[in-house]
């Protein structure tokens, strides 16, 4: 049994629907158990530190994914957004900018275009997944204009966030991982301990009545989209770390695995409800699931399926504990 907000006490099944978090961490836990008695690599640390670090792109864009569906928006342009900000700072480095100077414009491109997005969203009244499917083309075209082919990345400050080091001997981190973990942090108290985040969560349930308790809606939703943009761009910064290469064509997928990993991590698509926490878990358990089947000899096919039934099955989920909640 547990105890609820208001002093009842509850089923554990209970306490599960209403923690948006608890189901997922409870999926990742099983998933893991299960590979690693199916599976004779998968508990090898080289092979946990690879697990996580193959989440680390896609799981900074969830970040910024899970503040904007939290508004009960979406961003299908986050990806793009983050490619476009790779290819600026390798061109500019290529061209003889500073490194730090190449690092800022990307970083702050991906920003602009966050606000951009929330604009448009908040002063025109476009549907988010208009305008951010709008800006998924114009940007994806955008990238492939500016450079037709990939731009190798060889400074040291735009690869540094995939610099290793090892904890207690045998544990391979990167920067990037640390930073990730520091962001997810900074978003989590954000969220939980500051009025600001009582706003996003306000918006996302009732906009109307978050405007008549005196919350600026139009502020918060363009708060929203532009940290979610500042996110994209360090997001940018540990994709060089990562793979020092700067592609027009890579991260197809990522806007999509983005939504999947906070959908699946708890967080209502219909806004109001969700945690970053729950989004760390759900990119967890879509590279833990792949890696995991990958090492069973399972098809990729075969691994989009199971992927797709975890999406919709959360979705699901979803709606039936807003309806045991009315």
């Amino acid at each position: 049994m547990a105890t609820t907000a208001n002093g009842t006490r509850a089923s554990f099944g209970e306490y599960v629907l209403r923690t948006p978090a608890v189901g997922p961490t409870i999926a990742l836990v099983v998933a893991v158990v299960v590979f690693s008695l199916s599976t004779s690599t998968f508990l090898e640390l080289d092979n946990l530190s690879l697990v996580v670090e193959q989440s680390l792109v896609v799981g900074t864009m969830a970040l910024g994914q899970t503040l904007i569906i939290l508004t009960a928006g979406i961003d299908l342009a986050n990806a793009a957004n983050t490619v476009l900000a790779t290819l600026l700072m390798a061109k500019l480095v290529v061209g003889g900018a500073p490194a730090w100077l190449a690092l800022l414009v990307g970083i702050a491109a991906a920003t602009l275009i966050g606000a951009l997005t929330g604009v448009l969203v908040t002063n025109i009244k476009l549907p988010p997944f208009i305008v951010t499917l709008g800006l998924l083309t114009i940007l994806t075209a955008v990238s492939r204009i500016y450079t037709g082919e990939s731009v190798p990345v060889s400074d040291p400050l735009l690869s540094w966030l995939g610099t290793r080091r090892y904890l207690f001997g045998g544990i391979e981190v990167t920067y990037g991982m640390t930073v990730a973990l520091v962001m997810f942090l900074v978003v989590w108290y954000a969220l939980t301990k500051t009025g600001w985040g009582k706003h996003v969560y306000a918006v996302g349930n009732e906009p109307e009545a978050a405007r008549l308790s005196g919350i600026n809606v139009q502020r918060t939703v363009i708060g929203v989209y532009i940290i979610a943009g500042l996110i994209y761009g360090i997001a940018a910064w540990q994709a060089l770390g990562r793979v020092p290469n700067a592609d027009p064509n890579a991260y197809q997928t990522a806007n999509l695995d983005s939504i999947t990993a906070v959908v699946i991590g708890g967080t209502s698509l219909f806004g109001g409800r969700g945690s970053v926490l729950g989004t760390l878990v759900g990119a967890l358990i879509v590279t833990v699931l792949r890696s995991g089947l990958t090492q069973a000899g399972i098809d990729d096919l075969y691994q989009n399926v199971a992927t797709g039934i975890l999406v919709i099955a959360a979705v699901a989920l979803d709606r039936f504990t807003r309806g045991r909640q009315r």
